[in-house]
């Protein structure tokens, strides 16, 4: 299961409804934050989710709308007692731009690891998260992120005999990918079938359509994508400010043929962005304007199967039992 909250919906100033665009997850006790543009701990808060638990930030760009925030948060986070090292993720150049940040916010009490990305595409396995950063189309060095909840296959008992694999190590092979037992290596796919379907969430902003985006956001149980722009003629605006349009979002939702696309990073003269959705559904249906602290529970696919199971059930016994009266 995986926890999704877009914290802020709102691109290159806070404004009094809208705070900055930032997402946040949470998968077994670990949180991730993509983005800290200023108000973000704000509206952690306002959500009622804590920032303790957040073992890593994803950085887009060194634009001051998606990184101004981190001082204060990195010391919110001090303050609250934590102790645990932290990893940033993000551009070239990540270290000197934060570490130049922090002098406003001195004796953090925890250490900060990080990971810059220097090439167009890396991979990161982190807290449970395979993180994959891609580069994408901005006026600056920009990536954008997917962030997936592995599976491993099921325990499969007739392919551990067939194996000769030991009793006592088919436990550690669920957990590990080898176990060595009285001298020799048992590997975990002498016990597990087919690796399952995991979750997968690709996040995007400022940034032109690009072939990276749909190739990276492919199958996405959710794509959060911004949409600078909702208006028609604002479409040559985009180009020349390397953002996107609703409809170029919606483009690419649908040639990654995601679950769900949630629009971000909304330009500040956007004010209802709903108005807009009847034609950008005519491309992707599954498009919802985003609103800030936007919730949702994403669930592997047994336990969503589980509950369409027991939600037809119950709607069969019900109407079984208007039938009796």
């Amino acid at each position: 299961m995986l926890d999704v909250c877009l914290l802020g919906t709102g691109g290159m100033m806070p404004l009094p409804r809208r705070a900055l665009t930032a997402l946040m997850t949470r998968h077994n006790g670990s949180s991730l934050l993509i983005d800290c543009g200023e108000g973000t701990q704000v509206s952690i808060r306002e959500q009622g989710w804590s920032f303790h638990p957040i073992d890593v930030i994803c950085i887009t760009h060194f634009h001051g709308d998606h990184i101004s925030g981190l001082p204060g948060l990195l010391l919110s986070m001090g303050n609250a007692e934590r102790t645990e090292p932290i990893t940033i993720i993000g551009p070239k150049g990540l270290k000197k731009v934060v570490q130049s940040l922090l002098v406003i916010a001195q004796g953090i009490p925890f250490k900060i690891k990080y990971l810059e990305i220097e090439t167009e595409y890396e991979e990161f396995f982190i807290q449970n998260y395979h993180i994959s950063a891609f580069k994408v189309n901005h006026n600056v060095v920009c990536y954008g992120y997917t962030i997936e909840i592995l599976r491993s296959g099921k325990f499969d008992v007739e392919k551990a005999r067939e194996n000769g694999v030991p009793m006592k190590a088919w436990s550690p092979l669920q957990k590990a990918d080898s176990f060595t037992l009285d001298g020799i290596e048992y590997t975990s796919d002498l016990v597990l079938g087919p690796p399952r379907k995991g979750i997968k969430v690709t996040y995007c902003t400022d940034s032109r359509p690009t072939d990276a985006i749909v190739q990276n956001a492919r199958g996405a149980d959710l794509f959060i994508c911004e949409g600078m722009y909702g208006e028609k003629e604002k479409t040559e605006s985009a180009r020349e400010k390397k953002h996107m349009t609703f409809l170029e979002a919606a483009g690419l939702a649908a040639r990654a043929d995601v679950g769900e696309m949630w629009l971000t990073h909304y330009s500040p003269s956007l004010i209802r962005p709903e108005v807009y959705m009847k034609d950008v559904r005519k491309i992707f249906p599954r498009t919802v304007p985003g609103k800030d602290r936007m919730y949702r529970e994403l669930k592997f696919e047994e336990a969503c199967q589980k509950e369409e199971d027991a939600y037809a059930y119950a709607e069969k016994a019900d109407q079984a039992g208007k039938e009796s009266r």
